[in-house]
């Protein structure tokens, strides 16, 4: 089994409670702030897409497939990070539907050959500069360089153009990082295990996807403001 390096961060040894309200979800910040979730402020991103497919397939279906897709989703992710943590072998792999273990299977090596010392998994995060806050997947040396690694499950393969929320999601946690660690990071990577084909992965700059970012922070306010 490889064996990662836990470099952990004292600036990181906290957690952040959760509040759901009508405008999403909110973490509540050490100093009683309620910022809104990356995911809550990105959502108006694909939403069009979202509600057109739902049309489309109709809502049960619609139901359904996202209930799986999530139940597959969070299995996956717990086996990632039980994998970084170098706890896996407490895992029990008979008890693993076929398909989480082939789309674990699928990206594990990518994992091994890329991922070095791993500084945070699944931690929460908050900025008092963008008034956001959210809870990372990964931020490890990725190629000896920071980064922040996300990992996704996907039932076919994604195109590019497609997931560029996925980059500003990511861009956001490096900020967010840096702002509590003073640690810069400008690697993004997101790792997509895809059902029953070949893994993929993308490698971006936290730079490239900032001002878009910031586009959706000043809708999201504007938004909460005029419905206030």
């Amino acid at each position: 089994m490889n064996k990662f390096k836990l470099c952990k961060l004292e600036s990181l040894d906290f957690d952040l409670k959760t509040q759901t309200t009508e405008q999403g979800r909110r973490y509540i910040t050490p100093s009683g702030d309620a910022y809104p979730s990356v995911t809550t402020v990105l959502s108006e991103y694909n939403k069009k897409a979202i509600l057109e497919w739902r049309q489309r397939v109709g809502a049960e279906e619609a139901n359904k497939i996202s209930r799986v897709a999530a139940n597959r989703g969070t299995r996956v992710h717990s086996l990632c990070e039980n994998y970084l943590l170098n706890k896996l072998t407490e895992l029990k792999e008979q008890s693993l539907m076929p398909d989480v273990k082939q789309m674990f299977s699928s990206i594990k090596p990518i994992m091994d050959t890329n991922i070095g010392d791993v500084y945070a998994t699944e931690q929460a995060l908050y900025s008092n500069v963008m008034k956001l806050a959210g809870r990372v997947d990964c931020i490890a040396d990725w190629q000896d360089e920071l980064a922040v690694i996300d990992f996704k499950t996907s039932s076919k393969p994604k195109k590019e153009e497609w997931i560029t929320n996925y980059f500003m999601q990511c861009a956001a946690y490096a900020e967010m990082f840096t702002e509590l660690t003073n640690k810069p990071v400008n690697k993004l990577v997101v790792l997509i295990a895809v059902h029953d084909e070949e893994p993929q992965f993308f490698v971006k700059e936290k730079k490239d996807y900032m001002q878009s970012l910031w586009q959706y922070i000043d809708k999201y306010w504007s938004k909460s403001i005029d419905n206030s």
